[in-house]
């Protein structure tokens, strides 16, 4: 029986030198793939109590939309900043080599809200922590982080300290 791992494609030297880029596009693109990745990362909830879920653009959308959707749970988008159409609040946080901005629509988390925060990947950790943070100034509670793929030689746990942090397949590297 194949593993997740087995349906990520990595690809050396990309997008530089050294690095190995691991490619999820292997999951997506088998329908066994992404049920066993769907149904894992469901695995991960396991006796957590939640309300909603939240999806990190644009990844995390692919990944929490099926999982919110089996569960019967609202899933709320995270978006990069200027694509959502209604009152939003914002989160600046730092990239590798830049800054960038996420947002969400101020009504979409209410307080008390017990939210699971999705993407595909935990790297340096900024995305999720922008993420809580916007869903903690709404007055919600981020019971879980889980992400399908962790590259742990960038510390993103570190940054991510406090919270429930949950992946499927940790790459000792970067």
């Amino acid at each position: 029986m194949k593993k997740v791992e087995d349906y990520i494609i990595s690809i050396p030297d990309f997008p530089q030198p050294g690095i190995i880029f691991r490619d999820i596009t292997g999951i997506l693109k088998d329908a066994d793939g992404l049920k066993l990745a769907i149904d894992e990362m469901i695995k991960l909830l396991d006796g957590i109590e939640f309300d909603v879920v939240a999806g990190l653009e644009s990844r995390g959308f692919i990944l929490g939309m099926p999982i919110a959707y089996l569960l019967h749970k609202p899933f709320i988008p995270v978006r990069k900043a200027g694509k959502l159409p209604r009152e939003t609040i914002s989160q600046s946080y730092d990239l590798e080599y830049d800054k960038a901005v996420l947002e969400i629509h101020k009504e979409d988390i209410l307080p008390g809200q017990r939210v699971v925060l999705i993407d595909d990947l935990i790297a340096t950790g900024g995305t999720f922590k922008a993420g809580a943070q916007l869903i903690e100034r709404l007055g919600g509670k981020v019971v879980a982080s889980i992400a399908l793929l962790e590259l742990a030689g960038l510390n993103g746990r570190k940054l991510l300290e406090g919270y429930n942090v949950k992946t499927l397949i940790c790459y000792p590297g970067n």
